[in-house]
């Protein structure tokens, strides 16, 4: 969204936006660099000193020249990009009163706090909605505001482990490695907050037509049942409880991760016409033409006889082999990619999804890109993380003039 001195500037989606970020950790940090990228004015409220949880979990730390431990680390960059930082003790009446003066003129507020916290020092949505009644006030917690729960604390791990995940994922009990997993990343942070952002979308939107705002209440707990998707249809419709089957799908076969001569590839076959072509490819003569395999059905039925077919036919071949093969044939597979390889994967660079960003003292780092590509209003260019009560003056008044990065 930036443009050459003396250029045009083409508007982002969301400039104009202004977004009031109470919030610490991830999922609501998360969904306000969101709103961020899209073109919102953020600006976080951290505490004085110490800022956000997330600016003390070091290391890892970005390779950044700076003399503060505060703007070093990997976890606050990951969902503070783009915003504005100031700090202000919210139970000291000051701190306060700059919150009011900030939700006054706000469009949205995200918070995370415990439920009934904010209402002690009127920063909640009754009390400042008198000030704005236009707000859109998103609350975001591991249990929601209602419920014999309301009042735990939740963090991604333990929804992971309320909320099913963890029962379904990992390999099946009495096989090596059997047990249950948490996913490698917080997906109920990040799905909450992905989530969050529709929300605050959809209540704006609603707001164009009535002029009044509302509060959003969500729920890690909440959008962790939603996500059991397929899965948690299938125990409604039949009351039949799902066991962990590892990389293996349910729901079609062949599907599981292979062992090539020199590494492991995985594999999807989701119809027939796909099983059809992978059999022509692997050099499985005849194997689609059985009764017991043509179809889905027979073939998940059947998966035990056809198992070491499959395995026998990527055994004896190498994985980038297979993964030549199968794309000629259009059967989706991949190889199981590290966090390097992912970096310098071809279709991640083409799609530019790392980008160089100056760091606050020099230098630059390297930020993983918004996925968002929109033809018309790009979104902004990625940019840092801010120092630990950087634009504190700056706003001490109100929201500035002019939005950063635009």
């Amino acid at each position: 969204a930036r443009a050459a001195v003396g250029a045009a500037v083409t508007p982002t989606a969301l400039n104009g936006l202004r977004v009031l970020d109470l919030s610490r950790v991830l999922a609501g940090p998360y969904a306000a660099q969101v709103l961020a990228d899209l073109g919102a004015d953020v600006i976080k409220i951290e505490r004085p000193g110490r800022g956000d949880d997330t600016r003390e979990w070091a290391p890892p730390r970005m390779t950044l020249a700076s003399a503060s431990p505060l703007e070093q680390s990997v976890c606050c960059w990951t969902c503070n990009r783009g915003k504005r930082s100031a700090t202000a003790d919210i139970g000291d009446p000051q701190g306060q009163a700059l919150v009011q003066r900030l939700a006054a003129d706000a469009d949205v507020i995200i918070e995370n706090y415990k439920v009934g916290t904010l209402a002690r020092y009127g920063l909640d949505y009754d009390s400042l909605r008198v000030l704005n009644p236009r707000l859109v006030y998103c609350s975001i917690t591991g249990f929601g505001q209602t419920g014999p729960y309301r009042e735990r604390p939740g963090y991604d791990t333990i929804v992971q482990a309320l909320g099913g995940l963890m029962s379904i994922t990992g390999n099946a009990d009495g096989e090596p490695g059997g047990g249950p997993r948490k996913s490698g990343l917080a997906v109920a942070d990040q799905m909450t907050a992905l989530y969050s952002v529709i929300a605050i979308l959809a209540a704006l939107r609603e707001r164009q037509v009535s002029g009044q705002g509302q509060q959003i209440d969500m729920s890690l707990l909440d959008v962790k049942v939603a996500a059991l998707t397929n899965i948690g249809m299938n125990y409604l419709a039949t009351g039949e409880v799902p066991h962990r089957m590892g990389n293996w799908l349910a729901t079609v076969y062949p599907s599981d991760t292979y062992t090539c001569e020199d590494g492991e590839i995985m594999l999807i076959v989701g119809n027939d016409e796909q099983f059809r072509r992978f059999c022509a490819a692997m050099g499985l003569d005849g194997v689609s033409q059985d009764a017991r395999f043509a179809r889905n059905p027979n073939r998940l039925q059947n998966a035990q006889a056809l198992e070491p077919l499959v395995r026998s036919a990527f055994a004896r071949r190498k994985v980038a082999d297979c993964q030549v093969l199968l794309d000629e044939a259009g059967v989706p597979a991949a190889t199981i990619n590290n966090i390097e390889q992912v970096f310098a994967n071809p279709q991640v660079v083409a799609r530019d999804l790392v980008r160089v960003v100056p760091g606050p003292d020099g230098g630059t780092a390297r930020l993983i890109a918004n996925p968002i590509r929109m033809s018309r209003t790009p979104l902004r260019d990625a940019c840092r993380a801010p120092k630990l009560g950087e634009h504190s003056d700056e706003v001490q008044h109100g929201w500035p003039a002019v939005n950063p990065g635009v």
